[in-house]
């Protein structure tokens, strides 16, 4: 029997957050409810979601803290279901870590889309009989591997959320060419996605804290345009 995936609903509205757990139990997902802050941080550990939804305003410790700390210790996708749409409001939850932002009122059949598309990424290639290419590209002191999620940066893994992970694969994946913050956006957020290419922007930041520019290689701006995966010599 497939078990099935569970999504952690953390609103202190109960009315909207039954209607949630309803139309994910139609989508044969497992849900767990909580109504602040703290208890969704227990809940974390104790229900071990595939995924959070999660308000920002909480009584309590609030939405953001409440990010802030899951990322500190797990890459569980959070998607943030917030009333405050303000572009400050979007900017500061994915800088803190959340996979998406979805502004209150919403569309359930979009809600659903949503978070389909957010574990479609974050799920781990399974494990198959047979070898599989992986989906992998190295250069000197870097590997990123999107079979397995995972990246190394001078000999150490690199902790990083789906989507930073996926944005880095993809323009080291084509190196020196220029994409533009729209390309990206199409790209690693596809159409479910509806935002703005200041997102792109905001995950280019995340990546250089992380990945620091290199001898040979380092993700440049093309200002005006948007941005490359720049190497040197003869590595591309």
């Amino acid at each position: 029997m497939v078990n099935k995936q569970k999504i952690l609903i953390v609103d202190d509205d109960e009315n909207i957050a039954e209607l949630i757990s309803l139309y994910l139990n139609k989508e044969c997902f497992e849900t767990m409810i909580v109504g602040d802050g703290e208890a969704a941080l227990t809940a974390v550990d104790s229900f071990e979601p595939n995924l959070i939804l999660l308000d920002l305003m909480l009584p309590g410790i609030d939405g953001y803290q409440v990010c802030r700390e899951v990322r500190a210790s797990r890459q569980t996708p959070i998607i943030i279901l917030s009333a405050k749409g303000e572009i400050f409001d979007k900017v500061l939850g994915l800088e803190l870590g959340a996979d998406d932002f979805i502004e209150k009122p919403f569309d359930s059949k979009e809600l659903v889309a949503r978070v389909k598309a957010v574990l479609r990424r974050y799920k781990p290639a399974a494990p198959v009989a047979e070898p599989v290419t992986d989906k992998r590209v190295e250069y000197p002191d870097l590997i990123i591997n999107q079979t397995n999620y995972s990246v190394i940066y001078m000999g150490n893994t690199v902790e990083m959320p789906p989507k930073e992970l996926e944005l880095l694969y993809f323009l080291a994946s084509s190196p020196n060419h220029v994409f533009t913050r729209e390309q990206l956006l199409d790209q690693i957020w596809g159409y479910e996605y509806i935002g703005d290419t200041r997102t792109v922007d905001v995950h280019i930041k995340r990546l250089r804290e992380k990945i620091k520019d290199h001898e040979a290689w380092k993700i440049s701006t093309i200002w005006g345009i948007g941005y490359k995966f720049e190497v040197k010599g003869n590595l591309s």
